[in-house]
């Protein structure tokens, strides 16, 4: 981080259900466009995060058909390559956030399409033999973070944490102001938090 011409290394770890990582999602991908930074995308589980945790019955519930996406997009990882992460994730965050379809068959095999990969990659929503891989790639991405926390994590240039947590995406220099201002924190070896409570509401426009 000593160089401001250096491009800088950002790792996201998602669950496609989670809203507040798809926002941070499509926020990097517009601080791709206005600085010299490169994205890997990685999964995270909620539902393995959660599963040992006293949680509300309600978001447990939320939670049930986790594993669904998360190892349809493990199979593509290993069938067709890594580069299939964002567009499958995009397609199914669409879907998911946006049009506010049920996760399920239909969901997934449309969001295959959208993503021109094969539709029969749906089977693997019910392949638990994905698990493991997911799990291993959710610790690499958690574990350094610490406990507390959730999705998005991103590692800058290998600092870890959980967040920026947003209800609306920047765009444009914006997108690349709110960059630079994390970045600059994630530089200094001392800083671990900045909070405040959420007073407005999730908007995907």
């Amino acid at each position: 981080m000593d160089s401001a011409s250096q491009t800088d290394q950002v790792d996201f770890w998602f669950d496609p259900k989670c809203p507040f990582a798809w926002l941070t999602s499509r926020w990097i991908l517009e601080v791709e466009k206005v600085r010299d930074v490169k994205v890997k995308w990685h999964l995270m589980s909620l539902i393995y995060l959660n599963q040992d945790k006293d949680i509300d019955p309600d978001y447990r519930a939320m939670l049930s058909d986790g594993w669904l996406c998360l190892r349809v997009l493990q199979a593509a990882r290993e069938l067709h390559g890594a580069e299939t992460t964002l567009p499958l994730y995009t397609a199914l965050g669409e879907r998911i956030h946006l049009r506010q379809e049920p996760i399920g068959r239909t969901l997934i095999e449309g969001a295959l399409a959208d993503a021109s990969l094969p539709t029969d990659l749906v089977a693997a929503m019910d392949d638990s033999s994905y698990d493991a891989a997911i799990i291993e790639s959710h610790h690499r991405g958690m574990d350094p973070v610490g406990e507390d926390v959730g999705t998005p994590t991103i590692h800058v240039n290998g600092v870890a944490f959980f967040g920026p947590v947003i209800t609306k995406a920047p765009r444009g220099e914006v997108a690349g102001q709110m960059w630079d201002g994390a970045k600059l924190l994630a530089g200094y070896p001392y800083f671990f938090e900045l909070k405040r409570s959420r007073t407005a509401a999730l908007d995907f426009s």
